[in-house]
């Protein structure tokens, strides 16, 4: 699991013009910190995900990245209960056991 950076944090007592209008445009254009990617676990049912941006009230959205993950979108077997969100810590995919070990997808947090 991957959990990528794409715009810079800004302090509370930022004072710098310059910067707070760069993370303001950053985020205007979709350059959002929460995103990340997994990558399925092989032989078991689910995949924790840990990511200090989940909230018990967020929204997670997957981007299958293959045609093995495609086919588990596709076959309705892949879902997070409302109890596997980790407020703060991680959230939990529960999927289909089998021994494909490219199911990669790209996800975003909202909430």
């Amino acid at each position: 699991m991957t959990t990528k950076i794409a715009t810079p944090l800004v302090a509370p007592d930022e004072s710098n013009p310059r910067k707070i209008a760069s993370a303001i445009n950053a985020g205007l254009t979709g350059k959002i910190n929460a995103i990340g990617s997994v990558t399925l676990g092989t032989g078991v049912t689910s995949t924790t995900v840990s990511n200090p941006l989940i909230g018990a009230n967020s929204s997670v959205f997957l981007a299958p990245q293959t045609a093995n993950a495609a086919a588990e979108v596709g076959n309705g077997t892949i879902y997070i209960k409302p109890s596997d969100y980790v407020e703060g810590t991680s959230f939990k995919l529960t999927h289909a056991n089998n021994s494909q070990a490219d199911r990669t997808f790209g996800y975003v947090i909202l909430g």
